[in-house]
């Protein structure tokens, strides 16, 4: 039988978070995606701290356009978050989601806004 959407989600989250981990040098972009809203945390594993935050309910974000189109404007916000508390390089993390729509749509305006993958 085959599992379900989350159970799947679920065991490729695990296999992935098992070699990707934050470091103070070098911490991870965690991205969380539901319905109608998409977050992305940068995060410090090491000592257990969220370096920066942002997410398509907040004010600074543009709340137009298509989905896709704003979580380009979050991955461009926790660009410049990032930037703010001094962070240039980072690992993503997609969160067992597969690296399509929205997820890349992020990952692309992180990009612009000046993060190395």
């Amino acid at each position: 039988m085959a599992f379900s959407k989350v159970k799947r989600r679920n065991k490729i989250r695990r296999r992935i978070r098992k070699t990707i981990t934050g470091t103070e040098s070098r911490p991870r972009l965690s991205v969380f995606r539901s319905n109608k809203e998409i977050y992305a945390q940068i995060i410090d594993d090491v000592n257990g701290k969220t370096v920066a935050a942002a997410s398509s309910r907040d004010k600074g974000v543009s709340e137009k356009g298509t989905k896709s189109e704003v979580a380009e404007a979050v991955g461009k916000a926790i660009a410049e978050k990032a930037k703010e508390a001094g962070v240039e390089v980072i690992s993503f993390d997609r969160s067992g989601y597969l690296y399509h729509g929205r997820v890349k749509s992020l990952a692309e305006g992180a990009r612009e806004g000046g993060l190395k993958f």
